[in-house]
């Protein structure tokens, strides 16, 4: 465990089942069903920065999509236990977010990374960074002083992430992301071409009409939504937050080997 160097797919898809990342996942079926119910209840907190309006109403349509994009069970009967993330899904998003920072190192564009989940994915985001900067991408440095009401908005290794007495914060908010946008515009300075990133730094940024691709977990079905309705470009499947952030370093080769920047 780690892999050495750059796995092949079917490595990696064996990797991610071992370590969790994806096939049976810590994420309870339960906790999946509530959160999706409250997404379909209006609770804002689950819409991760979009504005999903009275279109998904019915919890067993988001539970539709989530089986389709991410490969949990699709039996709504199926209430309590153990839920799935199909790894080959994990891979083929893997797969077409690569095709868009290839794009975005052809044209050397713009590019801010964010994390709502720093103690699992900040170090993927940083490394993405790195292989990008080197590719001659302008790695977006955000404007200073911002704040939310959940904390400050920093940057950290490339990468924007919310601060709460000293430490990095665990966010769904969309807010920091809308604050660093906002503050871009209100600076006279051209918007990122493009947004990697997770949780509501994603969201929010895809619904401002930001390119945006990003990663998500079982139980957080609002992006998967949001790839599905063209809001945000590729949303990734994946266990978020698992029990060490170096379990992401194989998965994080793949994604630059096949955007051909390793």
């Amino acid at each position: 465990m780690p892999i050495p160097g750059t796995p092949s797919r079917a490595e990696l898809v064996d990797h991610l089942v071992r370590t969790r990342i994806a096939g049976d996942v810590a994420t309870p079926r339960e906790n999946n069903l509530s959160h999706y119910r409250k997404l379909a209840n209006n609770d804002r907190h689950y819409w991760l920065g979009l504005e999903l309006g009275a279109r998904w109403t019915d919890e067993q349509d988001v539970l539709a999509v989530m089986a389709e994009r991410v490969g949990v069970n699709d039996d709504p009967e199926h209430r309590y236990g153990q839920d799935t993330i199909d790894p080959e899904l994990t891979v083929a998003g893997l797969e077409r977010m690569a095709g868009r920072l290839r794009k975005a190192a052809d044209g050397q564009q713009r590019v801010l990374f964010a994390t709502g989940h720093p103690g699992g994915l900040l170090d993927v985001h940083r490394a993405t960074a790195s292989a990008l900067r080197a590719a001659g991408c302008e790695i977006v440095v955000i404007p200073e002083g911002l704040t939310t009401e959940e904390g400050y908005v920093m940057q950290f290794a490339d990468v924007a992430v919310l601060e709460h007495g000293a430490t990095l914060w665990h966010t769904h908010s969309g807010e920091p992301m809308k604050a660093i946008l906002t503050a871009m515009e209100r600076e006279g300075r051209p918007l990122p071409d493009l947004v990697v990133a997770d949780h509501g730094w994603a969201g929010y940024a895809g619904q401002h009409g930001v390119d945006s691709v990003g990663y998500a977990d079982c139980n957080d079905p609002a992006l998967f939504i949001a790839e599905a309705e063209g809001t945000v470009q590729v949303t990734v499947p994946l266990d978020d937050h698992v029990i060490s952030p170096r379990h992401y370093d194989p998965m994080t080769a793949y994604l630059l080997a096949e955007a051909g920047l390793s």
